[in-house]
């Protein structure tokens, strides 16, 4: 049901979810804890992060949501000892030409890369600081254009002439090298914090380093999102009720589904006032929802 009835809210005219007709997206992770039994434990596991299990197992959920209007439209779930990577693969697949996709530097391998570019969807993606990409020449807003090359199977030699073929403009094979656009700054208020973002979007004149530096701060609004599934829909503090692996699958898909309906409510009617989504509280129009609710609609988990 969720594959087949969620997808992005935000309209042409809905305030704060383009950049420059590309519908700005993100991909986040988060893990949901659920009741322990054995039969949860032995389908999801518990997280041993910093040496130590979680009080109960763990549900990881890995989603693509629409940064204006924080609805999650692609999404899939496994156990905690999932990594967020792997999870994202067959979500990349969903993405479209429309879509403008930022990830945090978690997301970022090279064939996560071209599997997500592979959907025609443009990036914007920050990278771990150990990525070198190879510099190619400065564009005129401060960005740079870089190859990368594939990590692993590549000699030296190969690595020197697929650059030397990015310099002189050839067509690159994407299995074995890509070029991006560089964009670095500073964020003042985190104490000087270095961060390096590359996107597929290549001609400044497409987006410039400013405003590319801007889209990518709103990827904090899937962190809005995954907080008002999380804190004001299930409830701060709370576990799932599901003892088997079968129902706590569809009590999951059931809370993303609840989810995607009220961020759609808030949307359209944020775009009919002509308003940021985000100046309608998620947690007012939960309880509007309720109280709207009847008695009769109610059934048994």
């Amino acid at each position: 049901m969720f594959q087949q009835i969620a997808r992005p809210a935000a309209t042409e005219s809905t305030p704060g979810a383009w950049l420059n007709r590309r519908r700005v997206m993100a991909i986040d992770g988060f893990v949901l804890d659920l009741p322990d039994t054995e039969a949860n434990v032995a389908e999801f596991g518990r997280d041993s992060a910093g040496g130590y299990e979680t009080a109960f197992p763990q549900a990881r959920v890995v989603a693509i949501s629409e940064c204006a209007s924080h609805a999650i439209v692609a999404a899939d779930v496994a156990g905690c000892w999932a990594g967020e990577q792997t999870l994202a693969f067959s979500l990349y697949e969903q993405l479209n030409e429309e879509m403008l996709l930022t990830a945090d530097r978690g997301f970022y391998s090279f064939p996560a890369w071209n599997q997500a570019r592979r959907s025609g969807a443009h990036l914007l993606w920050r990278v771990q600081a150990g990525l070198r990409p190879y510099w190619l020449r400065d564009l005129p807003d401060g960005s740079w254009l870089a190859v990368i090359t594939k990590p692993t199977g590549l000699r030296r030699s190969q690595k020197d002439r697929l650059r030397e073929a990015a310099r002189q403009g050839h067509p690159l094979d994407p299995d074995d090298a890509v070029i991006v656009r560089v964009v670095d700054y500073t964020v003042p208020d985190r104490k000087g914090e270095h961060i390096r973002l590359i996107t597929s979007i290549l001609d400044p004149a497409a987006a410039t380093a400013e405003e590319l530096a801007r889209c990518y701060h709103d990827r904090w609004e899937a962190e809005t999102g995954i907080d008002q599934l999380k804190t004001h829909l299930r409830g701060p503090g709370r576990i799932l009720r599901s003892h088997t692996p079968e129902l706590a699958y569809q009590e999951i898909w059931a809370y993303l589904l609840t989810h995607w309906a009220l961020c759609t409510l808030i949307c359209t009617a944020a775009t009919a006032a002509g308003i940021d989504p985000d100046r309608i509280k998620f947690l007012g129009t939960v309880r509007i929802v309720r109280r709207s609710v009847t008695d009769r609609a109610a059934f048994s988990p």
